[in-house]
């Protein structure tokens, strides 16, 4: 991951981001509420498989219940703050999803997710990735979980409560967000 600090004369409208997202389809990139831009290498193959069936299990979920709608790491949102985030998964209740005009929804919907999962990859750096996950919590999320598979943990946010530490679960479960969702680490702890 690379940061880099544009100048406030310099920093990135939603246009000119979305423009430069668009002519560097193979770039990840974000923007921090600060005008900041992320640059994120692409994942290991070991860590793309690992959110793999982390997406698929929380799809199957929603598939069943459809509750809501799924987003994988592509898809981007406006926070609140300004920032635009993408994290590796994400669900949004079906109403709040709905109410979004389409035009907005074509872009980076305007909207921070009910969910969020970020997947340590063995080349993150865990403060960075708790601080976004603390923006999340901060700008309308209402569950987020941080997945470290090397230490087999787990950071739990929700709003008014400090992060839960997990070590070694061997299951999540969603509720009451997400009710009768239940995450299988077995798929992926080494």
């Amino acid at each position: 991951m690379v940061t880099l600090t544009l100048p406030p004369a310099l920093r990135l409208s939603d246009r000119t981001f979305e423009e430069l997202c668009h002519h560097n389809p193979t770039l990840r990139l974000e923007r921090t509420a600060q005008g900041d831009l992320i640059a994120m290498t692409p994942a290991g193959s070991e860590t793309g498989s690992r959110n793999a069936d982390l997406l698929g299990q929380l799809w199957y979920w929603n598939h069943q219940t459809k509750r809501g709608i799924v987003f994988d790491s592509s898809a981007g949102f406006t926070l609140p703050n300004g920032a635009i985030r993408s994290p590796d998964a994400a669900w949004i209740e079906k109403s709040r999803w709905a109410a979004i005009p389409l035009e907005q929804r074509q872009k980076f919907a305007p909207i921070c997710p009910d969910f969020v999962l970020e997947l340590k990859s063995p080349s993150d750096d865990l403060p960075p990735l708790q601080g976004k996950l603390e923006e999340y919590i901060a700008n309308g999320a209402q569950l987020g979980w941080l997945i470290d598979p090397s230490l087999k943990t787990v950071h739990c946010y929700r709003p008014k409560h400090p992060p839960d530490l997990l070590q070694n679960s061997k299951s999540l479960s969603g509720s009451p967000l997400l009710p009768n969702f239940t995450l299988d680490l077995a798929l992926i702890w080494p």
